[in-house]
């Protein structure tokens, strides 16, 4: 990358324009390091128990001997992870890459019919789940025959006697959050640490180019695929995330709260690797729905920096006792995965003193591709600019590059991109063109090397021939003082091939369709406005809390279909 591109001059002064992305040979090298050199440190925090990056390394160690010596499982083989943010997850990932094995990260939220589209489609030969999910695993075996081992672990794992068996007490008979279920070979995470303790660990010869995880994506159409992210994809996306943040974090000083799930691939690799690279604690939050008790937590750690998507940060700002936390430790925050509305990022810099920077990027890429910058020259409304060693460029219909301003498919280039799609080689070719990865997304290039989306290619709405982008119909009407909540579509329209159609939480019980065809007459112009509005008390999200626009679109087409 020796050439100049015009994102550099949006460059805060002291970051660096390249990383190394063979600066670690694998995962496990990078993790090594930071276990060694923020031993005494605090890594992880949950249900007020810490763990130290010594006891990470300890614990993580015990479970990759037991994987090694107790599991016929070899290096390359599948492991599966079906859990929320729990102490477990972290020991029981770097376990499972430390012994060689490729990560499967499961949303512990599947239907069983989800769940055995990946367990089949990844051939994976182990799982660790928790119990709370177990119920439905015990449905899946009988049709995933190359699962041969199940760990099962239990939310308090890791706090002391007695606490441990009061808390796995009240979540099983209390809170009734653990059905009942039968699986006579399952093994206790607890047990297997225990064994994994008399065992000897030895490091297996892991290559840069190595499959570390195989990271489904639903993507917008069709069966879910597996991304496969090598060791150097994350060790330089992981690189890349902290030639940004090291511009305001100190190494070893920060505590980052954690609320998205681990196994979803922006907290993975930003929250799991990143800030634990730089010897930051991650406060694990398992429920951040339940905002109460998340608040509480929030208000007994003074947290320095916070990632999220539009819709947690929005749910924090409706909240009075959010709203009184102290925020002077609070430095960075960061909103992705979906995009970050204006009006959000606004309310959030007026409640707590910090820019909410947005970013960019999709499991295909590690994920993170962009980032507005963190230290206050961010601009809101767009994703930032290209990490150091990443090249982004927006490409016309017809393969051209297109000029400053004007839309097209935003294409990207780096050492994070994916080997490609677990055993799907035509899926594969659709989105990597010569090492360029064809993100689907619709974008702008704008001066200084910013780039802002426009939307999803596949979730435009076609009204008359005009384009019509659901972020902006959701943007602007998101800035409604009586809107909590919007998404917008396409349903079919035997005039215009497509009309919009809105569904709006309410803020204010008092807002009615009219007031929203005002405001919309006033904002939009003709093709723009919704034709149709809908008043809901909820919207569907997936379980990282982003609003799933496909989930509306499928009731409206069954809707369309039995007409």
């Amino acid at each position: 990358m020796n050439q100049t591109y015009p994102w550099f001059e949006s460059y805060p002064a002291n970051m660096p324009r390249e990383i190394d992305p063979d600066e670690y040979p694998s995962i496990p090298a990078m993790l090594e390091e930071a276990f060694e050199q923020y031993a005494a440190q605090t890594a992880f925090v949950h249900l007020d128990k810490k763990l130290t990056f010594r006891e990470i390394d300890e614990l993580s160690a015990r479970f990759a001997a037991y994987l090694q010596n107790k599991t016929t499982l070899k290096k390359g083989d599948r492991v599966a992870i079906q859990m929320p943010n729990t102490m477990a997850y972290p020991i029981v990932l770097f376990g499972i890459l430390r012994a060689g094995m490729i990560v499967v990260n499961t949303n512990p939220l599947y239907t069983p019919r989800e769940m055995e589209h990946q367990f089949n489609d990844s051939g994976a030969k182990a799982i660790v789940i928790l119990a709370n999910f177990a119920a439905t695993l015990e449905k899946v075996l009988p049709h995933t025959p190359s699962i041969q081992y199940v760990i099962i672990s239990e939310i308090g794992d890791f706090l002391p006697f007695p606490k441990r068996q009061i808390v796995n007490a009240v979540v099983r008979h209390v809170k009734k959050m653990v059905p009942p279920y039968r699986i006579p070979h399952a093994i206790s995470l607890r047990q297997a640490l225990s064994q994994g303790a008399k065992l000897p660990f030895s490091k297996p010869d892991i290559k840069p180019s190595d499959i570390a995880f195989i990271q489904y994506t639903g993507g917008t159409t069709g069966v879910s695929k597996g991304a496969m992210l090598t060791h150097r994809n994350i060790v330089a996306n992981v690189a890349q995330m902290r030639a940004m943040m090291e511009i305001v974090l100190k190494k070893g000083e920060e505590l980052i709260v954690t609320a998205l799930p681990l196994y979803h691939i922006f907290a993975l690799t930003v929250n799991c690797f990143g800030f634990f690279v730089m010897g930051s604690a991650n406060l694990l939050i398992t429920n951040p729905r339940d905002m109460k008790a998340f608040i509480k937590d929030l208000a007994k750690y003074p947290f320095t920096a916070i990632t999220g998507v539009n819709t947690l940060f929005n749910g924090l700002l409706n909240q009075p006792e959010f709203r009184k936390l102290n925020f002077s430790k609070l430095k960075v925050s960061v909103g992705g995965g979906m995009a970050v509305q204006a009006v959000v990022a606004e309310n959030w810099r007026k409640v707590t003193g910090c820019v909410l920077s947005e970013g960019y990027g999709l499991t295909e890429s590690s994920p993170v591709l962009s980032c507005n910058p963190i230290d206050g020259t961010a601009k809101i409304g767009t994703i930032g600019v290209p990490l150091p060693s990443t090249v982004m460029k927006i490409v016309r219909e017809d393969g051209t590059e297109a000029p400053l301003g004007e839309p097209g498919e935003i294409w990207a280039y780096g050492p994070q991109i994916m080997l490609g799609y677990w055993q799907r080689p035509e899926e594969t070719e659709k989105v990597l063109k010569d090492g360029w990865l064809a993100t689907g997304d619709i974008g702008i290039q704008l001066p200084g090397g910013f780039f802002k989306i426009v939307d999803r290619k596949k979730e435009m709405i076609l009204v008359s021939g005009f384009n019509v982008y659901p972020n902006e119909i959701e943007e602007v009407i998101a800035q409604h003082p009586k809107v909590l909540e919007v998404a917008a579509i396409g349903v079919p329209d035997p005039k215009s091939n497509e009309a919009v159609k809105v569904f709006i939480v309410k803020r204010d019980p008092s807002l009615t369709e009219e007031e929203v065809r005002q405001y919309c007459k006033e904002n939009f112009t003709n093709y723009k406005q919704p034709k149709y509005i809908e008043f809901r008390s909820e919207l569907p999200k997936t379980n990282v809390g982003k609003i799933l626009r496909r989930a509306l679109r499928e009731e409206e087409m069954k809707k369309y279909s039995q007409q």
